[in-house]
């Protein structure tokens, strides 16, 4: 618990020290931010890297450790709790956090998926259901 809430104060500063206090990210300080908590969850969970990379092209492999990633990267940005997707959540996030250009189409997506997860009981599964989805449905964007 001390550490998720020193992540979450870790990237608040980061965001509040690239001046986005009233507007969206630039493209380079949400890789920064996706970065940073992709070495938390890599650390917590130990996917291999691969895996991880594979998230972005589609390439969705089957095992705990990336199920559990995925699961730990959308609870860092919100999107999830206790594997219940948070869309509404998500989305009232991104016209703060992520850039124009790929605002509106991630919004769309996070809506679209805010189901995805439905009669999954595994967090871990749950969130990998999401990111499927959002893949899906968004892949010129991906968090991973």
């Amino acid at each position: 618990m001390i550490r998720r809430k020193f992540v979450i104060v870790l990237v608040g500063m980061v965001l509040l020290s690239s001046n986005l206090v009233e507007s969206a990210a630039t493209m380079e300080q949400l890789a920064k931010s996706s970065e940073m908590m992709r070495t938390v969850c890599m650390g917590k969970t130990k996917p291999p890297m691969d895996q991880v990379e594979g998230l972005g092209h589609g390439k969705f492999a089957e095992g705990k450790e990336i199920m559990c990633y995925s699961n730990c990267v959308l609870e860092m940005m919100g999107a999830m709790r206790k594997g219940k997707i948070n869309a509404d959540g998500a989305i009232k996030q991104v016209d703060m956090l992520i850039p124009a250009e790929i605002g509106e189409p991630t919004k769309k997506a996070f809506d679209i998926c805010r189901n995805a997860s439905d009669g999954v009981k595994n967090n871990c599964e749950a969130a990998y259901a999401l990111v499927k989805c959002l893949h899906k449905n968004n892949p010129k964007y991906f968090f991973a």
